[in-house]
């Protein structure tokens, strides 16, 4: 069995209208939280810039919690804006949900493959991975790996997982040898 691995590059840009310029792609850059304390209460936000005006916004993480029910470690992360953590928050589904953003993964990964895979005897099975939630669609990363036309490849590749609707899960497949 072949790995292959779904690895991101860089974090995903964030599809949200800027309220100033009307751009519909925003960035994290590198990261930062702005982390604002009131008494016994603490609000939590993760600044995002326009990438046509550089305005800075703010997606909420936290609202008025009191500090105590936050993990020290994670309240520390938010403080020293820890990268883990800014990239764990931004792919956190209910995140996006509560600020209605979704990410644009446009050249945010990469796929690594083992060096030369025809060697293999046919019918050659590959496990694919997925390191962070990347939407794929798998017939069309196959194509591109293997080298063949979606068509070519919806023929050859047998798999349980439907390839033309986006995953971002691991599946495993079957390429099957050419007539």
């Amino acid at each position: 069995m072949l790995p292959w691995v779904v690895r991101r590059t860089r974090l995903p840009l964030l599809s949200l209208r800027c309220v100033d310029c009307g751009s519909e792609s925003a960035t994290t850059g590198e990261g930062r939280f702005r982390v604002n304390s009131n008494g016994k209460l603490v609000d939590v936000w993760l600044l995002v810039r326009c990438v046509s005006c550089n305005r800075t916004g703010k997606l909420t993480v936290h609202d008025r919690v009191p500090v105590r029910s936050l993990d020290p470690a994670v309240f520390r992360g938010y403080r020293v804006n820890d990268p883990g953590l800014v990239a764990s928050t931004l792919l956190d589904p209910l995140l996006a949900r509560r600020n209605r953003f979704t990410l644009d993964w446009t050249g945010a990964w990469r796929l690594d493959t083992p060096s030369p895979w025809l060697d293999e005897a046919w019918p050659v099975r590959v496990e694919v991975r997925f390191e962070d939630p990347v939407p794929v669609r798998p017939d069309r990363l196959i194509a591109r790996v293997v080298g063949l036309s979606r068509a070519e490849a919806l023929r050859r590749i047998k798999s349980e997982t439907p390839l033309r609707r986006p995953t971002s899960t691991g599946f495993t497949f079957d390429v099957m040898p050419g007539d």
